[in-house]
């Protein structure tokens, strides 16, 4: 008889023998292998989360709650409770987006427990960016200060973004949608110049320089509460030229970002619209962004998606083309534009994929897209536990989608024309994640949504760890 450890060789050998035949990976082992841990069950749409230097979990639900787990006692209590503006408050209208969506931990929050908070007041049209402070697991509601004002339509669904990423200098980068109803430009882009279609025309809000929507804003938070804007955003201070706010335009839907502290690049993951087939009277096909700058630039929507494709203009009028957007150039004639008429180039997107297989990038795969972009890992064996990731994973960039369910690596380090997409964790199942962090023992933390749209029984909040199978 043979010996059982023999055999389980024998089986191990002949599964990769079948998986290499089959160009299938074999099953994860060793470093290379990852386990969830559930911290929270019970959460309704859970939408953002940071992890303090102490390990605490600190997230936030859309209806206007901050909570905290602990891992001390692997209890969750709440913080704290924003009133806020979202689509539960009654109105089908619009909102349907907003409510408590952005959070950040203030880079000093160890001894300074500051904490920013983006979210939607209510009877007013404006997203705030807020800094609280927390005394111990309370948020002081007194303590708050208002940093920013975005204006809002209320009554127009879609892309509120909130996605908050502090950078090695301090400056805050805050991502905002382009609030611009998608549902009747065929998926194609809402350029509607009409009169009273202020909503369904994205020119008003992210091709426009004095609007702080469809954009990714860079500020520096003061001490005092103040804000100054850091050298080097798009547009010089004063205004005359745009808001000087602005550090990217030209987004639908950035609504995960984050920056790389040791590069300074910014990457995020650009949510594109529904169109699934190139029409030559309209333009491309629709496609979803992973993006990425370490300066200052326009990224080309509602005119221009993907690898510099452009739309041509469209009279929703009589249904009658025009010519195509000038990428190099593009001009924003919507009489619902108060900003620049001239705007700077379009920048091409880094990675970028459609509702079909993606020549270019097949590890994505195909089906409904939400593209989003996560932290970037650098091992560092003094904080790093023997639960964190591997060195296999130093310097990779963590992408995921979700609408598709996965979570990927960029090899940041490696030398090609155009970065590869692998896989990670291919032994795990996740049901939408939302947002991925790493914490300070060198684990992935990730907000699981569930599997409907809101309002969901099977949100969690785990922690990703590595795992000996």
């Amino acid at each position: 008889m043979s010996h059982p450890r023999h055999v389980m060789s024998r089986t191990l050998l002949s599964l990769s023998i079948l998986c290499a035949l089959l160009a299938v990976p074999p099953i994860a082992s060793g470093a290379d292998a990852f386990r969830k841990v559930t911290l929270v069950e019970d959460t309704l749409d859970p939408i953002a989360l940071e992890i303090a230097p102490d390990g605490r979990v600190i997230f936030i639900e859309r209806a206007g709650k901050l909570r905290i787990w602990k891992p001390d006692t692997d209890k969750t209590v709440l913080a704290g409770t924003l009133p806020v503006y979202h689509e539960s408050n009654g109105s089908k209208k619009g909102g349907w987006e907003d409510g408590l969506i952005g959070l950040v931990l203030d880079p000093g929050f160890a001894t300074n427990q500051w904490v920013y908070l983006y979210h939607s007041p209510l009877d007013v049209g404006e997203n705030h960016l807020s800094r609280f402070t927390l005394k111990g697991d309370a948020l002081d509601a007194d303590s708050a200060e208002l940093l920013l004002r975005v204006k809002v339509d209320r009554d127009v669904c879609c892309h509120a973004a909130g996605g908050m990423v502090f950078d090695r200098n301090g400056n805050l980068y805050l991502s905002t949608g382009d609030n611009t109803n998608p549902f009747q430009s065929d998926g194609y882009a809402p350029i509607d110049f009409r009169s009273g279609r202020e909503g369904f025309d994205a020119a008003r809000s992210s091709a426009n320089t004095a609007d702080l929507r469809g954009k990714i804003l860079r500020i520096h938070p003061e001490p005092d509460g103040a804000v100054s804007i850091p050298k080097g955003n798009l547009f010089p201070p004063g205004g005359s030229l745009g808001r000087p706010e602005i550090y990217t335009m030209g987004h639908r839907n950035p609504w995960r970002i984050s920056v790389d502290a040791p590069t300074g690049f910014l990457y995020w993951g650009e949510v594109g619209p529904d169109a699934q087939l190139f029409k030559t009277e309209r333009g491309p096909a629709g496609f979803d962004e992973i993006n990425r700058t370490d300066t200052a630039g326009n990224f080309g929507w509602p005119f221009v998606i993907a690898n510099n494709k452009p739309y041509r203009a469209y009279n929703f009028e009589g249904g009658k083309s025009g010519e195509l957007f000038d990428v190099k150039g593009p001009e924003n004639l919507s009489p619902h534009n108060n900003g620049a008429k001239t705007l700077p180039p379009a920048q091409p997107a880094w990675i970028y994929y459609p509702y079909s297989p993606s020549a270019l990038f097949r590890e994505v795969g195909s089906g409904a897209r939400c593209a989003c972009a996560g932290p970037v890992f650098h091992a560092d064996p003094v904080r790093t536990s023997e639960r964190g990731l591997p060195k296999s994973l130093d310097n990779h960039l963590f992408l995921f989608d979700w609408s598709r369910n996965w979570i990927k690596t960029v090899d940041l380090g490696a030398q090609g024309n155009r970065p590869v997409v692998k896989a990670f964790a291919e032994n795990l199942e996740f049901k939408r994640p939302t947002d991925l962090k790493i914490g300070p023992d060198g684990c992935l933390y990730l907000i699981e949504f569930g599997t409907a749209w809101e309002h969901n029984e099977d949100s969690l909040i785990v922690r990703i760890e590595s795992a000996s199978l």
